[in-house]
Parts: C-alpha cells; sequence; structure tokens
C-alpha cells in the first residue's frame, strides 16, 4: 500500500489541477509560481499576494455573464462590481480596476478611497459606486458630496426609510437611488430578517409616499439583495431572489426610471482539492428567472449587477509558515506548531470556523500521518485540526523533528494555506496590535510590472516589537 503524501492526495483528487502541481523537485507549485524560491528569498511566515489571480477571475465571471445573457437572448447589460470591505489595499483595489469594474462601497471611509482613486485616475466620474450599509452623517455627506461633484453614477442604497432625507437636505442635483430589501434569513439563523435593508412589503408604500413624483430630485433605480449564504442551488437561495425579481416587476409598472436589479455576491471559492461548483450553470439559471419572471409580467428585463468581494481577491493570497516543532502530548494527538498564528494572520479560523485550503510546500514523498496545527499564542483556540473535505488534518511525516525543535540541517515543513485574500486583514486589524504579541508576517506581491514581466516585491516588513510599544504608548 502506498502511504506517501502524494499518494494520499492522488487517490482522493483530481491532482495536479490548474493552479496546484508539484514540480519535479517536489515542491508545491502555485499558479505556477515557485514558492520555495520565495520562501528562500523571504522566508517564513509570509502572506503572499499574486495579482494576476484577480483579473483571470473577473474574466471568467464577465464571460459566463456574457455567455447567459447570450443563451436567454437577455435585454438587459451585465455589471461587475468589487465590494472594497474584502480588501482595501491599493494594490488589489487597482489590480481589480484594469479589468473594467465597478466599485461597492460599506463605509464612509471608503468614500476617501473612492477620492484617491479617481485623482489617481484609476476610475472616472461615470465609474458606478454602489453604497452599502447602514449610514451615519460622515458617511451620507461624504456621498452627497461626490455627486454634488459629478460623479453621475453614485447610487446611494438605502437601508431604512429615514437614509433618504439626508440626501434631500445634502445633494443639490438630480440623483440615483437603490433600495435594499431584507432578505429571510436562512432557518437555523437566530433571528428570521436580516437587520439591514427595508422589509418588502414596506417598500411599493415608501416609494409611493417619498419617490414618486419627485423624479426631477431623485429616481429609483435599483433593486438590491444580499444572501449571507452565498449563490448556492438550493431552495432558500431561488426563493429569495424570486422575491425580489417579484418586487422589481411590481414596482416597475409604476416605477419606470427602475432598471436595474443588485444580486449582490455570493459565488464560493476554492477551500478545498474537492471543490466542485457549476458557476455557469449557477449564471446561466439566475439570468433565466429573471427573464422568465419579466416576460410573465410584461416588464422590460433589468440591468443586473453582482458584487463579488471573496470571488474576485480571495483565490489571489496565500498564507506560508514553517512547521518549527512537533509535540506529542498524548498517545493520539501529534501537534505541529507553527511558526505564527492562526488568531492573528487567518482569524476567520478561529472567529467562524472558516476552512482554507491547506497543503504542504514540501516533503511530498513522506508518509503521511495525521495532526493538529497549532500556533504561537497562549490561546487554547489557537489551532487547525479539520478541513473542508474532512473533519482531519493529514501532512507528511517529520520523523527528525524532536520536541525540542527542528534539527539544524534539515529542511523543515513548510505549509501553506490557500486562497485566503478575502477578509483576514481587515478582522485582524492590518498593523495593529496582536494577540500575544505575535507579530504580522511580511506581506509579498506578486504581479507584473510596466514590461509584462512577472515580479515579486515586499510591500510590509514584518511587524517589529518597537512598532507595538509605540502604539501602546511605551514610547
Amino acid at each position: 500500500m502506498n502511504n506517501s503524501y502524494t499518494d494520499l492526495v492522488k487517490q482522493t483528487f483530481h491532482f495536479p489541477q490548474d493552479d496546484f502541481d508539484v514540480d519535479d523537485n517536489g515542491y508545491l507549485q502555485f499558479n505556477d509560481l515557485d514558492i520555495k524560491s520565495l520562501i528562500d528569498k523571504y522566508g517564513t511566515p509570509l502572506k503572499l499576494s499574486y495579482l494576476p489571480k484577480i483579473g483571470s477571475q473577473i474574466k471568467k465571471a464577465k464571460t459566463m455573464f456574457a455567455n447567459a445573457l447570450k443563451k436567454h437572448k437577455y435585454e438587459g447589460k451585465y455589471f461587475y462590481c468589487y465590494c472594497t470591505k474584502s480588501s482595501h489595499f491599493s494594490f488589489v483595489v487597482e489590480e481589480a480596476l484594469k479589468s473594467d469594474i465597478h466599485l461597492e462601497t460599506s463605509y464612509a471611509y471608503d468614500i476617501e478611497i473612492i477620492n484617491k482613486l479617481y485623482q489617481k485616475r484609476k476610475i472616472t466620474k461615470d465609474t458606478f459606486i454602489i453604497c452599502n450599509g447602514f449610514k451615519q452623517k460622515p458617511y451620507t455627506s461624504r456621498i452627497a458630496r461626490l455627486i454634488n461633484t459629478g460623479f453621475k453614477n453614485v447610487i446611494p442604497i438605502l437601508d431604512n426609510k429615514e437614509e433618504l432625507l439626508n440626501y434631500k437636505r445634502s445633494v443639490r442635483q438630480p440623483f440615483k437611488l437603490g433600495i435594499r430589501v431584507a432578505a429571510e434569513e436562512e432557518p437555523n439563523f437566530p433571528f428570521y430578517t436580516s437587520r439591514l435593508g427595508i422589509r418588502a412589503k414596506d417598500i411599493l408604500e415608501f416609494y409611493v409616499d417619498e419617490i414618486e413624483g419627485n423624479e426631477h430630485k431623485f429616481q429609483l433605480k435599483m433593486l438590491h439583495i444580499f444572501l449571507n449564504k452565498g449563490i448556492k442551488d438550493d431552495i432558500y437561495y431561488w426563493s429569495e431572489l424570486n422575491k425580489i425579481i417579484n418586487l422589481y416587476c411590481q414596482l416597475k409598472k409604476i416605477c419606470p426610471e427602475l432598471d436595474s436589479i443588485n444580486i449582490g455576491g455570493g459565488f464560493p471559492i476554492k477551500h478545498s482539492l474537492g471543490f466542485e461548483y457549476d458557476y455557469q450553470f449557477m449564471i446561466n439559471e439566475i439570468v433565466g428567472n429573471i427573464k422568465k419572471a419579466c416576460k410573465r409580467t410584461k416588464v422590460p428585463m433589468p440591468n443586473i449587477y453582482t458584487e463579488f468581494g471573496s470571488y474576485t481577491v480571495g483565490e489571489s493570497m496565500a498564507h506560508i509558515y514553517s512547521v518549527i516543532a512537533q509535540k506529542m502530548q498524548n498517545d493520539r494527538e501529534i501537534w505541529y506548531m507553527i511558526d505564527s498564528s492562526f488568531i492573528t494572520t487567518l482569524p476567520d479560523t478561529w472567529g467562524i470556523g472558516e476552512k482554507f485550503l491547506l497543503l504542504p510546500i514540501n516533503k511530498w514523498d513522506n508518509d503521511y500521518q495525521r495532526v493538529v496545527l497549532g500556533g504561537l499564542t497562549c490561546d487554547s483556540h489557537d489551532y487547525y485540526d479539520s478541513e473542508e473535505h474532512i473533519n482531519e488534518v493529514f501532512l507528511p511525516k517529520l520523523e527528525h523533528i524532536k520536541n525540542t525543535g527542528d534539527s539544524p540541517n534539515a529542511e523543515p515543513l513548510y505549509v501553506g494555506f490557500f486562497h485566503t485574500g478575502a477578509y483576514q486583514d481587515q478582522i485582524s486589524g492590518y498593523g495593529g496590535i496582536k494577540h500575544c504579541l505575535i507579530p504580522s508576517p511580511k506581506h509579498i506581491v506578486v504581479g507584473y510590472d510596466k514590461n509584462g514581466k512577472l515580479v515579486d516585491w515586499v510591500y510590509a516588513k514584518e511587524q517589529t516589537a518597537q512598532s507595538m510599544l509605540k502604539i501602546l504608548g511605551y514610547t
């Protein structure tokens, strides 16, 4: 019986795959990147951003929506938006904008990013800016300022009825509006209806009372929905989607200006080598459902907007660690200690139990064993013990590692958590104080230079003790 890690992977999954392979020297390749050479150059722990993946994801979605529009002879247009909250870094947002997309914001400070992007000529005043979230005055005033300075396609999405009053007072020219429809949550949620948006049954009355007749000042252009569960082929998703489609058809008959449905985000990304998801089928079904309802009620088909965050940037990043020690704590549990912390670098793993795609970088020819990965903090929750496809973690054996540490002449096991590009820095607090003062790892970015050559550079060095002491008031 074959017991190497390579055999385990090939017996369990189709391997190699488009974005993962092992080279002739036994080292893992990520999107054809030589990860081992980056480790040799920069060390571990490190965060790796591979920018070309962002453009390829956008291109894939645009192509599939174009296919669906053509298949159904759909009469509306498709608009791809990136929601900045997934990753606010300038190199991420600017890379996404190279693919001719639009943006979605969530908070007042996002508008400052919009201003900077405009100053750098990365966007124009024709770019669609979809403004979501529960908005306080600093947010609504910034939105109003954008509109007043000529941003023609800024669309504030009303989260509640009172929000419209802020724009009535501060916007000095005609503007567009959207309404977020409060979705029903999944049956296993502790509450029934999302806190975000306006109840569907109240929207028709709200339109008649507050918007109709004011077309020279503002127009309702968009209905918006977002489901926490994401876009999945189940009764819950299709039920909620059809609710907003039917509401659009009702409103369209009394609101001719309404011309768009925003279905939010929610495309899943690969967190296992066994990942399967028929993107084209789902897109075909979404477009087909919208067309069918519009034909039945004899109203024009709306433009379709999406706001893909995790889908856009999630698969562009990896976190690479070294296994620095092996600990045998009882007869069954073998711990591999990494040179960083899951709580500080991958907070979703302990905060919501997220599973990322875990693979070793080297030692694929070694036998494998079941292990638990442990972080450096003193918190008992700083561990990783199961993958998305199985409630266990298997990695190559490390016979040479003792409880006291690695042999000085042996190459350590390097492990990578892949497709970690969405939300982790935002949740953990980039550059701030970390649990047990574990430093943020160095951040390496790989992308194309002006000559089209793939290059890597250090975006941020590993966090220092001095920087933390300054924040804490010791210096």
